[in-house]
């Protein structure tokens, strides 16, 4: 249960443990976690195989010596994220984030092509640091007190909805590719913070085949939706793309910081130079994380849970349409276990929603440009039954709020 509605009260609570898909604050309330860390509680909290390999290392290892001597668990890690791209000849960057791993691929991109603009989209979000903040465009007021800071070479396309925006974004790219002054087209195959924008199926196809036409490399950001969240281990493999470089974060830990860009052979090779040039960092690759990644591989693999979060995300999504089926204004997409329910129709949109839902028991965020989206990404591990009181609660939190 949640803890009672106060609407003069404050509207957050504290973190004190997590099992499964349930939290526990503080006060003892306990909540079902519909949020899951923004989504990298891939596993749920506290899974058992990340548990066990965390122990296991922490009594062998704490650290190592980043790129000069690595933890056999950090090459372990290395040598499997390269078999999720199609080239046998495929090399990976470590990072300690999304953010951080957006830019090591602008970084590789500019190196590879010698270019350093960037095509990016609206309403995207990839990270904070100052690489990734020149491309977010999600609220330019993230972007605007920096703005003297960052790359001036980045254009926005808007992110299409519909075959019929599709066909205005793929027209603006491409003449924003035929200047030749763009290295990377940054996207991602489902827009996530940006309120979980479903694009239509021929998008990132079209979108490659006119970066490769360009000489731009096509960087897809699976932050969010890569590892099984949105139903397949990469979306954009499962959509027939190839990209030259793919983001992995959020989930890879089972928990702990690690990102990585898995990137073609050839790409890769761009950081062969005759002066030094790296990416990396001191913790970049460390051996807790490492291992508690390989142990989130093995179960994702093992469970295979990128299909179950297909086939189970597919049943909510049908539940949560069924019980708002007195909503006809509100409207539920996503794919996998990456789902929103855009309530820009209703009085404060999500975030009205969301303390109503805490209220009942329940965990989510707020997301699109005025958090008119509420945002769903429980674990992959999560239960049919915990998934069915769901959808009842957000039904009547929606009904009931104001």
């Amino acid at each position: 249960m949640g803890p009672a509605p106060d609407a003069k009260g404050p509207s957050g609570i504290v973190y004190a443990s997590g099992l499964g898909a349930n939290v526990t604050d503080v006060d003892g309330n306990r909540y079902v976690d519909l949020a899951a860390g923004f989504g990298a509680q891939l596993l749920g909290h506290r899974h058992p195989s990340v548990q066990r390999a965390l122990v296991l290392e922490s009594e062998r290892l704490h650290q190592a010596l980043g790129d000069v001597y690595p933890s056999d668990a950090k090459v372990s890690l290395v040598e499997r994220l390269s078999r999720l791209h199609s080239d046998p000849e495929a090399r990976v960057i470590l990072a300690q984030s999304g953010s951080d791993a957006v830019t090591a691929a602008l970084k590789t991109a500019a190196l590879a092509t010698g270019r350093a603009g960037v095509l990016a989209f609206s309403g995207a979000y990839h990270g904070l640091g100052y690489g990734p903040l020149a491309a977010c465009g999600l609220r330019a007021s993230y972007r605007e007190p920096f703005a003297r800071q960052l790359n001036p070479r980045v254009v926005f396309a808007p992110y299409p909805s519909s075959p019929e925006a599709l066909v205005e974004t793929l027209a603006l790219a491409g003449d924003a590719l035929a200047t030749n002054e763009l290295g990377a087209v940054l996207v991602e195959p489902i827009l996530g913070r940006g309120g979980v924008v479903v694009p239509p199926a021929e998008f990132l196809a079209a979108l490659a085949e006119l970066a490769a036409r360009r000489g731009a490399l096509l960087v897809v950001d699976e932050i969010w939706t890569g590892l099984g969240r949105s139903g397949a281990m990469l979306r954009s493999r499962e959509t027939g793309v190839l990209a030259d470089l793919v983001c992995l974060g959020k989930g890879l830990g089972g928990a702990l910081p690690i990102s990585a860009v898995v990137g073609r052979g050839s790409v890769m090779q761009a950081w062969r130079r005759a002066d030094e040039v790296v990416h990396t960092s001191t913790y970049a690759g460390a051996p807790l994380a490492a291992a508690t990644a390989l142990a989130t591989l093995d179960v994702l693999e093992r469970e295979a849970l990128p299909a179950r979060a297909a086939d189970v995300g597919e049943r909510f999504k049908t539940e949560l349409a069924r019980a708002l089926a007195f909503a006809p204004d509100v409207a539920v997409r996503g794919a996998g276990l990456m789902l929103g329910i855009d309530l820009a129709s209703r009085s404060g949109g999500a975030r009205a929603v969301l303390r109503n839902l805490l209220a009942r028991g329940y965990l989510a965020t707020a997301g699109g440009g005025a958090r008119e989206v509420l945002v769903l990404t429980p674990p992959l591990t999560i239960s049919e039954t915990l998934l069915e009181g769901a959808a009842a609660a957000i039904a009547d939190a929606i009904r009931t709020t104001a």
